[in-house]
């Protein structure tokens, strides 16, 4: 067996424990909680719109034990500032000089909890260590960890006193999905699992930094062809030139698409990108970046059901 296969296999077998410790704490979310991984293992973040109770902080907490790594929660409020999460010079006395006191936004994964409640200018704040894992304060340049991500929560069914996320936030994120509700037989066990003690508290680390990094870099290998490639650019392409969307997506939807395609491709044990991984993401990964003009809004569409109508059309490669 070669290197490159060994690696491969290695890397399966993380993603496998990773899902499994979650699968402890996250119950019925499968699928979902591969979406994560996806994008976790791709260097993007993750914005999840639901309501209340459905496991939103519980599985970031889960996420940061499995993996050893740094968590800092920061409730977003309307009279939050960005010193409040980036951090503040500080003036010593004893050294008779300022010196820089961290914000929360210095740790491995960051729950911004119910981020459309604090102001613009405070979400703002996020913009550049979300793009680039990195914060600028008066005119210094300060480092995040790596690796660095963001799950960022917000209510869909309360707007009273709530900001709506500019474009240019959304298209911070490479991915927006839901938990939603579990069956009932799911819910009797999540009934029954915290019975006499919270699943989290026993949960255990699973996987290490370096297996964390194995994991970035194998999903970077998964080989993707020139077709899926341009099969990518025409469904995003696609979003620019639909009647019903005055925003069209990015290249950086683009670019986010392959990367969470190739995470997903070796979550589910593939070498290479396949068509229906793409057309499954496609929804979770560029709906959020759309801005549809009101007309449509008001006649009741969406931008999953653009999504959708466009992952129809696009021709399939062959």
């Amino acid at each position: 067996m070669s290197d490159a296969t060994t690696e491969f296999v290695e890397a399966r077998a993380i993603f496998a424990k990773l899902q499994a410790n979650l699968s402890q704490v996250i119950l019925g979310q499968d699928r979902t909680l591969q979406w994560l991984l996806a994008a976790f293992s791709a260097g993007g973040h993750v914005l999840l719109e639901d309501v209340p109770g459905t496991g939103k902080t519980t599985l970031a907490k889960a996420l940061a034990l499995s993996c050893e790594a740094d968590f800092q929660r920061v409730q977003f409020t309307p009279d939050l500032l960005p010193s409040d999460i980036l951090g503040i010079s500080i003036f010593d006395q004893h050294q008779q000089a300022f010196r820089f006191e961290q914000g929360p936004i210095f740790c491995h994964i960051l729950l911004a909890d119910e981020i459309n409640r604090a102001s613009p200018r405070t979400q703002s704040a996020l913009l550049e260590a979300m793009a680039e894992s990195q914060v600028s304060i008066e005119r210094n340049i300060y480092q995040l960890p790596n690796p660095f991500f963001v799950i960022a929560t917000q209510n869909p069914v309360e707007f009273h006193g709530t900001y709506p996320l500019p474009e240019a936030q959304l298209d911070r994120f490479a991915m927006k999905f839901s938990l939603g509700y579990v069956s009932k037989q799911q819910e009797v066990a999540i009934l029954q699992a915290q019975d006499k003690q919270s699943p989290i508290s026993r949960l255990q680390a699973c996987i290490n930094f370096s297996e964390l990094q194995l994991l970035q870099q194998q999903v970077k290998l998964v080989r993707i062809s020139p077709e899926l490639q341009h099969y990518i650019v025409d469904i995003v392409q696609a979003t620019r030139d639909n009647e019903q969307v005055k925003l069209g997506a990015s290249p950086r939807a683009s670019l986010t698409l392959m990367k969470c395609a190739q995470a997903l491709a070796l979550i589910d044990g593939y070498e290479f990108v396949t068509p229906d991984i793409i057309q499954e993401l496609a929804v979770p990964v560029v709906a959020h970046r759309l801005g549809i003009d009101s007309h449509s809004q008001f006649s009741g569409v969406n931008e999953q059901s653009i999504m959708q109508d466009i992952i129809a059309t696009v021709i399939v490669p062959t």
